[in-house]
């Protein structure tokens, strides 16, 4: 088990890399000079001396090779460079930032597993029902609605026709309600799917029976093994969405006015602010690897047989 841990966290480190070369390529392959991107964001009319200046500066002028080595060199240490707007370091601005996120991702994530598990659960065991029917009509409207127009929706109805809940900002668990709904409508829809057709298809497993012809409580077999192998499709898709939801919430957080790194990488990206768009770019790839790895570990705890397959290759 602990080798298996110890080549998966191996294996992110050339991923990263190639995250690292993706992203130094991009931006050199981009028509935007940073020299020039960085003149204009502090109003300062480019010169050719001035830009020659500041590609001095940037380590624009050496070769390739070696900036790619400096950079990465700097992004070990989280040095992200200076924000073109701002002045001040990318990963201060970074980190001041990302609390709000997180306090909206995993907010959002609480609500959709306490909707989504027991409604799918339930829709599995009792395929056909009432239930049934109504959690597949949830999940096709949840994956149908846009998250912009659903939070506007929500807008009209709880902030400005019944004053529920504040209309943007940060602040009370009220400011919270809104922006955390919104972005777990589509998660709720998606991880109802997955856990309804995994309950079904685990219910047609041979163990299923052995445990009824061994007489053991139906709700045991439901709840002990039924559920616990079932939910192992769901973990997968809960990985790859914290990574979407750190850094993809940025309609919501617009949409909310929601102080969080989405809505920071939006105002970087109109303003050219290249540190803070490559901080975005390496931010979102370690986030996602990092989120995987957990899921890769947390099924390895529910399926031993995952670590033995790692152990086979």
């Amino acid at each position: 088990m602990g080798t298996y841990i110890l080549k998966r966290i191996i294996t992110i480190i050339p991923i990263f890399l190639l995250a690292t070369l993706l992203t130094f390529g991009m931006i050199h392959l981009s028509p935007v000079d940073p020299a020039e991107a960085y003149l204009t964001a502090a109003h300062i009319q480019p010169t050719e001396e001035i830009l020659a200046e500041k590609r001095h500066e940037f380590g624009l002028d050496q070769p390739l090779l070696i900036q790619y080595v400096n950079s990465v060199m700097r992004i070990s240490q989280l040095d992200f460079g200076t924000s073109f707007v701002s002045n001040k370091p990318v990963w201060e601005e970074v980190s001041s930032r990302m609390p709000a996120t997180i306090q909206l991702t995993i907010s959002s994530i609480i609500i959709a597993i306490v909707v989504s598990v027991p409604l799918g659960f339930l829709a599995g065991i009792k395929k056909n029902s009432g239930i049934d029917h109504f959690s597949r009509f949830l999940s096709f409207l949840g994956a149908s609605i846009p998250s912009f127009w659903l939070g506007y929706l929500l807008i009209f109805f709880f902030s400005v026709k019944l004053d529920l809940f504040p209309v943007e900002g940060i602040g009370t668990w009220k400011h919270l309600i809104l922006p955390s709904i919104t972005l777990a409508v589509p998660l709720i829809a998606l991880y109802t799917r997955l856990l309804r057709a995994s309950v079904l298809e685990n219910l047609q497993e041979p163990y299923v029976l052995f445990a009824r012809t061994r007489g053991i409580h139906e709700r045991i077999i439901m709840g002990k093994h039924v559920l616990r192998m079932a939910i192992s499709p769901m973990i997968t898709g809960l990985g790859m969405n914290v990574g979407k939801l750190m850094t993809g919430a940025i309609i919501v957080e617009a949409v909310f006015s929601w102080p969080g790194f989405g809505r920071y990488f939006i105002e970087a990206t109109f303003n050219r602010d290249v540190p803070v768009i490559q901080c975005y770019v390496l931010l979102a790839a370690g986030i996602f690897l990092i989120s995987n790895l957990v899921v890769d570990i947390i099924q390895m705890y529910i399926d031993p047989r995952i670590s033995r397959k790692g152990r086979q290759h």
